[in-house]
């Protein structure tokens, strides 16, 4: 399994983010825009919690199962590997929603004297944040669930066999 990479989730950012904002100025010179819906980032903050749940709980039982704490419950491969594809997934999606409502928000800022207009910049620089947040969460749960490496893979000096 490949790690994220800082890069590409930059780059879906970026893109979404300015195909958005162009996206944003044109339909707002050709109609009404779409607004931005409150629960966008409250559904992101809820994924970035659950990942960061997900993160901790397996690393406590990684710890306990390392030191060889009686009683400890395992970690099971696949699900450690399922709750990485779920945080990479999570990540990709949030990359791109997060550049979406960058964007809607960047073009949002030339009309904070709106009142409505004012409360949607707000949403999207909420739903940016917790994007982020998610982002970040992924990461996290990714570096917990990441495997010791070892000398052969890393190009160590392993001692060669007779």
């Amino acid at each position: 399994m490949k790690q994220l990479r800082i890069r590409t989730l930059a780059g879906l950012f970026v893109v979404a983010g300015v195909l958005s904002w162009a996206g944003a100025r044109l339909w707002d010179s050709v109609g009404t825009l779409p607004r931005v819906p409150l629960a966008a980032p409250i559904v992101l903050a809820v994924i970035a919690a659950v990942l960061l749940a997900t993160a901790l709980s397996l690393r406590a039982r990684l710890r306990a199962q390392r030191e060889r704490r009686p009683g400890a419950k395992g970690v099971e491969p696949m699900m450690a590997a399922r709750a990485v594809v779920f945080g990479q997934a999570s990540a990709l999606v949030a990359a791109l929603v997060a550049g979406m409502y960058g964007g809607t928000g960047a073009f949002l800022l030339e009309y904070l004297d709106v009142p409505s207009r004012r409360d949607q910049a707000i949403y999207a620089g909420l739903s940016l944040v917790a994007g982020i947040a998610v982002i970040a969460a992924a990461f996290f749960l990714e570096r917990v669930c990441r495997l010791p490496e070892d000398d052969d893979e890393t190009g160590g000096t392993a001692a060669p066999a007779a």
